[in-house]
């Protein structure tokens, strides 16, 4: 039984003060997550969350990536959302998302990819955001098509994560005309 819906997010950039608080969703939710995120090591440390929000205000001012915590109503980073792999000779991008373990099942990532959709649309030149989900992810399978995002097929071997390669599911948001 899916809990209840969280009442209100916010979505912002990472700060280096909030490196504690993504170390701590992280090793929250470090069974669910590493299977499908080849950045997720079982060992991932406060360093690594650190070293993870210093590179983004480079990426930021570059245009390589636009990362952004879910923040619930209390303060809580809740998750990690962004567009990343950014392409501007094709104008798109991937977008991913993760939720910590605790607050899954309440339409967070939903809201994330919504938000994010909205975000790139409105302030990027950005034509197609992909979600290339591995098969197996039953979850992130299923926040894309709760999401709208339009599932265009499996592509063969499509993920490397911890050294295994893995078949995908392509999904996409098109720039609404």
């Amino acid at each position: 039984m899916a809990s209840q819906p969280v009442q209100a997010l916010a979505f912002r950039f990472p700060e280096p003060e909030d490196a504690e608080a993504v170390f701590a969703a992280v090793r929250e939710s470090i069974e669910q997550l590493h299977p499908w995120g080849s950045w997720c090591r079982m060992d991932f440390s406060l360093a690594d969350a650190s070293q993870w929000i210093s590179a983004q205000e480079q990426a930021r001012k570059s245009g390589s990536a636009f990362e952004f915590l879910i923040v619930g109503s209390q303060g809580r980073v809740l998750g990690c959302c962004g567009l990343n792999q950014i392409n501007t000779a094709y104008r798109m991008a991937n977008l991913g998302y993760w939720v910590r373990s605790s607050e899954t099942g309440r339409g967070v990532a939903t809201h994330a990819v919504h938000y994010l959709a909205s975000w790139a649309f409105a302030n990027t030149d950005l034509e197609r955001l992909e979600i290339v989900v591995a098969v197996g992810n039953a979850a992130s399978l299923a926040v894309a098509e709760k999401a709208g995002a339009l599932r265009e097929g499996v592509l063969r071997s499509r993920l490397f994560i911890h050294d295994r390669f893995h078949d995908a599911v392509m999904h996409s948001l098109i720039r609404p005309r």
